[in-house]
């Protein structure tokens, strides 16, 4: 099963930029978006029903034009699971789950830390969505969490490895992640390339994609059960709808 994730920064202005045509022909079996920015409302599912995915699941933010994840596939899933049941999670539509036979992917959009209030917002957020984990995989071991973590865990994933006062790459993010990564869950690009330095995202200032001037925040994330299964995992840079780039991640099942 091939799955992609990315964070679009804006489904509608994606598909102004030749985001449908992409999907056609990267197709992936499933593909996680984060800040969709859109009610299902304001979308026109078939553009995506013609390339495929039948099966569409949207969980959008309560505030309109914020946030939001996706989930698109070719098979249908034996469940969907909108959010977490944590309100304040939910009400910012960052969690979406998809259930098929073995394992299940969810699609994860963790906040940004801008300023104090979203910090600790965040922190808070990862510690709440830690225990979540934690529980739901004793019921589900085999999980593949895909998304936009905010976080840039080592030094190789970031262009600027002094930017540590700056959230994304804060020492209590950074440890979190790493904390994350030991519950029993496989980074699975740096598993299989625990060398390369590349990135998903780059600021729209100072020329920074241009420049490779970036961070890598977005990760597939493969629970330990399913290590074996891991059989490819790149970031796909050359795709350019938004200042994240796509991710992929190949599953044997």
């Amino acid at each position: 099963m091939k799955i992609i994730s990315y964070n679009v920064n804006g489904i509608r202005a994606a598909i102004n930029k030749g985001f449908i045509d992409w999907v056609k022909a990267a197709n992936p079996d499933v593909i996680c978006l984060q800040e969709i920015k859109a009610m299902k409302e304001q979308l026109d599912l078939g553009l995506f029903k013609e390339v495929g995915y039948t099966y569409q699941y949207w969980f959008s933010a309560e505030k309109k034009g914020y946030s939001g994840v996706a989930i698109l596939s070719k098979k249908e899933p034996k469940h969907v699971e909108y959010g977490t049941g944590i309100a304040s999670m939910d009400a910012e539509g960052r969690n979406l789950r998809v259930d098929f036979e073995g394992f299940s992917v969810m699609s994860l959009y963790l906040p940004s830390g801008t300023n104090d209030a979203r910090l600790n917002h965040k922190l808070e957020y990862m510690d709440m969505f830690q225990d979540y984990i934690n529980n739901l995989k004793q019921n589900i071991p085999n999980l593949v969490i895909c998304g936009d973590y905010n976080i840039c865990h080592e030094e190789i994933d970031i262009h600027n490895p002094k930017m540590k006062g700056v959230s994304g790459f804060l020492p209590v993010e950074r440890e979190w992640i790493g904390g994350f990564i030991d519950s029993g869950f496989i980074d699975s690009f740096r598993y299989l390339h625990p060398e390369q330095q590349q990135y998903s995202w780059w600021s729209y200032r100072a020329n920074a994609r241009a420049n490779n001037k970036g961070w890598r925040l977005d990760y597939a994330m493969v629970s330990q059960p399913l290590q074996e299964n891991i059989k490819r995992a790149v970031i796909l840079t050359e795709a350019a709808h938004s200042d994240h780039c796509p991710i992929l991640v190949e599953i044997d099942k």
